[in-house]
């Protein structure tokens, strides 16, 4: 059965009594930036393809016993010092309901699938941005969110600590 509040709002598939669901309830820009440090010099046409760096990180925090806040960051430029052409940072987020999950699939539904249901958006938003600051639109290629939690549970454990 959905249900919605007749404004817009999320709507919310109810499972069957006992069987696992993860909703999202909200998403949202929570900080963003772009900078064009150097136009309109920079946006002239370039001898050479940019150095373009991206830096991507998942956190977390949960708010009540079935809700979750997950955040996407990502940063990135493109250029080099200071033939910087562009710089932008996002912190992308969301609110999921886990229902009737395992405690032992909790962290990793929440740091793998929550971002992997965010990335898509906040990729539009960094290729809009751009874009807007008079590039071509930036399309960040997918992201492994399973390889960048096995990566991070790995340094955890290696670092003898626990994940959060």
């Amino acid at each position: 059965m959905a249900e919605s509040n007749g404004n817009g709002g999320a709507q919310v598939v109810t499972p069957p009594t006992g069987a696992p669901a993860l909703n999202a309830m909200v998403q949202f820009t929570k900080d963003f930036s772009f900078e064009n440090p150097n136009a309109p010099r920079s946006l002239g046409p370039q001898d050479k393809p940019p150095n373009i760096s991206i830096q991507v990180n998942v956190n977390a925090k949960q708010l009540a016993e079935t809700d979750f806040e997950v955040n996407i960051m990502l940063e990135g430029s493109a250029g080099q010092g200071a033939e910087t052409l562009f710089k932008f940072e996002l912190d992308y987020a969301g609110i999921f309901r886990l229902q009737n999950i395992p405690a032992e699939n909790m962290h990793p539904i929440v740091m793998i699938e929550c971002p992997r249901l965010l990335f898509p958006f906040a990729r539009q938003i960094i290729a809009e941005a751009v874009r807007g600051g008079g590039f071509p639109p930036l399309y960040i290629d997918p992201i492994d969110f399973a390889a960048l939690y096995q990566t991070r549970m790995a340094e955890v454990a290696q670092a003898g600590g626990t994940p959060s």
